[in-house]
């Protein structure tokens, strides 16, 4: 059996659209930096930014792209000039589009699964059983406009044993990203509106981006 104590929750900081907010993101030991590819976000990133900031990365920090029902062709545009490892869909893709689409890349990907007021664990197992063929679940709040909406779901609907292939998302902040780890004990967590200005989407605080990860480390060494 794995000592639970010997666990690093891994750290994903996402929606990043500035040079200095990536090489923040890289000091503070961030496992991955997620860039938007979604035009209605405050947080897209244009192609040519993306491939600008990507150079920020350095070897085995992951560069994720976010996607939401996005065609092949603009998946091919994107991963062919930006060096992304990893894909994210957030939209309403089916298992075989996930598959179908990262195929187009060949990169591996994650599947997002919004979680309501209505959901039920039966439904993150379900889902969890139709996305198999990803490499984790993104499991985020139920908003309007496919994520980043800083809210909390009920994360006592996760199963124990989903935990390890789970990215905790959905209104995590430095104040409770600590009692989420420790109680769902999630492979990685994932935070975009946590570390903003409030009231500034998109617009990073290396403050508050600092203060996260210090809480994600306290939740690993406690």
């Amino acid at each position: 059996m794995t000592d639970p104590t010997l666990h690093r929750t891994r750290i994903k900081l996402c929606g990043l659209s500035k040079a200095d907010d990536v090489k923040h993101a890289v000091e503070l030991g961030a496992d991955a930096v997620g860039f938007v590819f979604y035009d209605k976000s405050a947080r897209s990133v244009s192609v040519a930014q993306a491939a600008e900031l990507t150079r920020h990365i350095p070897p085995l920090v992951s560069s994720v792209g976010l996607f939401v029902n996005a065609s092949a062709d603009w998946i091919r545009e994107v991963t062919s000039n930006v060096r992304l490892s990893l894909l994210q869909f957030h939209g309403d893709e089916t298992p075989d589009q996930c598959a179908q689409l990262a195929a187009t890349a060949g990169l591996p990907w994650w599947r997002a699964v919004r979680v309501g007021p209505d959901a039920t664990a039966a439904y993150l197992i379900e889902s969890s059983l139709n996305y198999s063929a990803a490499d984790g679940l993104l499991l985020d709040a139920l908003v309007d406009g496919y994520g980043g909406g800083g809210k909390v779901f009920d994360w006592s609907l996760i199963p124990t044993d989903l935990g390890h292939r789970a990215v905790l998302s959905g209104g995590l902040n430095a104040q409770n990203v600590l009692d989420a780890i420790q109680r769902v004990r999630p492979y990685a967590v994932d935070v975009s509106s946590g570390i903003e200005v409030p009231g500034a989407r998109g617009v990073k605080d290396h403050t508050r981006m600092a203060a996260f990860v210090r809480a994600v480390r306290a939740a690993d060494a406690g």
